[in-house]
């Protein structure tokens, strides 16, 4: 038997393998007992008029790690606030725009493309959201954890 005859054999095997009636396109979801497992299609997102929320893990208002999802709408960005813990994020799509300080001014704030890691340090007064783009991040930290207000009139 030549190579060519060889390659041909396997390729026919193969072939025939995937076109059984009955044989799942996607393999089976992973051990519920080694992992947890949520498609993207479940998570379920809290409509909001800036940005959309997803709490995958946790509760940030409780003691504990939380993993949230945030879905900055285009146009729409937080007033200057800060954190009582520190607040780990990864820009997953879209760009994040930043400002410091208690002066609310878009015009400053800065990019963080899609892949950028920022930390919110506690008590330190931001702002933030997306400009002409949606934007989703990706936010781990520790609750209890509050946001409050720090804008400077």
């Amino acid at each position: 038997m030549n190579v060519r005859t060889v390659i041909s054999s396997a390729f026919l095997a193969a072939s025939a393998f995937l076109l059984v009636p009955g044989r799942a396109a996607q393999p089976e979801q992973p051990d519920p007992s080694i992992v947890t497992y949520s498609a993207p299609d479940k998570i379920v997102w809290r409509k909001g008029k800036g940005a959309d929320t997803a709490t995958i893990q946790g509760d940030p208002s409780k003691p504990g790690i939380y993993i949230q999802l945030i879905k900055w709408h285009p146009g729409n960005m937080s007033r200057p606030h800060y954190h009582s813990t520190a607040r780990y994020i990864t820009v997953l799509s879209g760009t994040w725009w930043i400002g410091t300080g208690p002066k609310y001014d878009p015009d400053s704030t800065f990019p963080a493309p899609a892949g950028s890691y920022v930390v919110d340090l506690p008590g330190k007064i931001h702002y933030d959201g997306a400009k002409d783009q949606e934007c989703v991040l990706e936010i781990v930290g520790m609750g209890p954890m509050t946001t409050t207000g720090a804008e400077q009139k």
